[in-house]
């Protein structure tokens, strides 16, 4: 088994980190520099969309995830004169949330599957499978692969991607490794790939990884850590979960997941905090870190490599990101309109402030900012700003499941993101919280579709 060269120190992190609230700053230099990488389309497809005769004003979100799901439904629900067209790329729901159950073959693949078209007719909204490649916010244009749409609104919610240049990852390794090893946080093919891999696992260290950074999810590559050393145990393999975390510190519910590592999984989870990746040899299957001057070589058999994250890139395509780390959405926090634009707005991972990104949290802001939208466009007084909330179930066992349970709301003092109120965490992982699990999200399904 692989173990560390160096030993570390265990550095406790602040609440402050755990919420995203710190963010480093890019230099516009950079941040140009930045952008020359980004795909340019010189050749937009001109042609109108086919699509209806908007029969009101027109609201279009970009994205099919937790926030634009939940957006579309709700616009038209809080504003019914609205003509809602919900834009996204994949032709099939796959949920994120549960999946590390499923993984481990304790959830259907039917309950993760949800249909775009039945959501859109049960909610009296259009749904248009195509990809949104930038837009033309003077003229309210979005352009898509398969044509323009003209819209009073536009809401963009286009999730997250991958920046394996933060773990001295280029272009030809990254296509490398997000074909054999993925990181399985986006939903689809990646996560259908970990679980083949899991199945046909024979023995050896399988390594996981925890991005620094704000990313999707805080408890889920803990979850997912649990729930395979579980299957271990339930199918007699000889491995062990090596979890590298690029953080000083469990990010969320330190205590229980430490717990549920040395209690149950002591044999099966080898954990490394303050891990600071800096390349992954693909041929010799090793990851290499640097720290404190150190350089340490971890080995693997196989891998889910879950590098740090950004917003999605059409963000910085359409000329909206902020400079800092993550290229979020430049927005007012209150409103989550572009700066400048009363006509967009951002959601879910890609927005800025230094909420979970996670699925209750795009879900419950989604409610708040289709009520902005619909008071905006009846030229109504918008409602006060109103804290998403954050609920995370952190499975820690299967057959029968077992959970933990955070729970909580943001504050600001003024306009900065302070951290958090009405916090609830239950770190004792029991059966009672493993049965409202998966109810949990069942309610968040329905929200979407039903």
């Amino acid at each position: 088994m692989s173990m560390k060269i160096s030993r570390r120190k265990l550095i406790k992190t602040a609440a402050a980190v755990a919420a995203g609230l710190g963010t480093e700053i890019i230099s516009p230099a950079a941040m140009a520099k930045k952008s020359d990488s980004i795909q340019k389309f010189d050749i937009i497809p001109d042609n109108n969309a086919d699509l209806p005769k908007a029969k009101g004003p027109r609201a279009v979100v970009v994205g099919g995830g937790f926030s634009g799901l939940t957006m579309a439904k709700y616009l038209k629900k809080y504003y019914p004169s609205f003509d809602v067209v919900l834009v996204e790329k994949n032709s099939m729901f796959f949920s994120c949330p549960i999946s590390n159950i499923w993984l481990v073959g304790a959830e259907s693949t039917d309950f993760l599957l949800h249909s775009y078209d039945d959501a859109a007719l049960g909610n009296n909204y259009i749904f248009y499978n195509a990809t949104a490649i930038n837009a033309d916010r003077n003229s309210r244009i979005l352009y898509t692969d398969k044509g323009k749409i003209k819209y009073d609104y536009l809401i963009v919610a286009p999730g997250i991607d991958y920046d394996y240049g933060k773990i001295g990852v280029g272009p030809d390794q990254e296509y490398i490794l997000r074909k054999k090893y993925p990181a399985a946080f986006m939903p689809g093919s990646e996560h259908l790939s970990l679980r083949y891999k899991l199945r046909r696992f024979k023995g050896g260290i399988f390594l996981l990884t925890v991005p620094s950074g704000n990313y999707r999810c805080f408890a889920a590559p803990y979850e997912r850590a649990c729930m395979m050393a579980d299957y271990f145990k339930k199918h007699r393999i000889k491995g062990k979960i090596v979890l590298l975390d690029m953080n000083p510190e469990i990010t969320i519910a330190p205590d229980s997941f430490h717990n549920a590592f040395n209690e149950l999984y002591k044999d099966y989870i080898e954990y490394h905090s303050d891990v600071h990746i800096v390349g992954v040899d693909i041929e010799k299957r090793q990851v290499k870190a640097n720290f404190e001057g150190f350089k340490d070589i971890y080995d693997f058999t196989d891998a889910a490599i879950y590098p740090p994250i950004r917003a999605a890139k059409l963000i910085e395509i359409m000329g909206i990101a902020k400079p800092n780390s993550q290229f979020e959405a430049d927005i007012d926090p209150f409103t989550y309109q572009v700066k400048g634009d009363e006509y967009t707005y951002v959601t879910g991972d890609a927005r800025p402030m230094g909420y979970s990104k996670s699925a209750n949290t795009a879900n419950s802001e989604a409610h708040f900012v289709s009520k902005i939208i619909a008071m905006h466009a009846q030229g109504k007084p918008l409602p006060k700003w109103k804290s998403p909330t954050t609920i995370c179930y952190g499975a820690i066992k299967y057959g029968p499941l077992e959970s933990n349970y955070v729970s909580t709301r943001y504050k600001y003092s003024g306009r900065q993101l302070v951290g958090f109120t009405d916090v609830v965490l239950r770190s004792r992982w029991s059966r009672l919280l493993g049965r409202k699990n998966i109810p949990w999200a069942t309610g968040l399904y329905n929200d979407m579709f039903k």
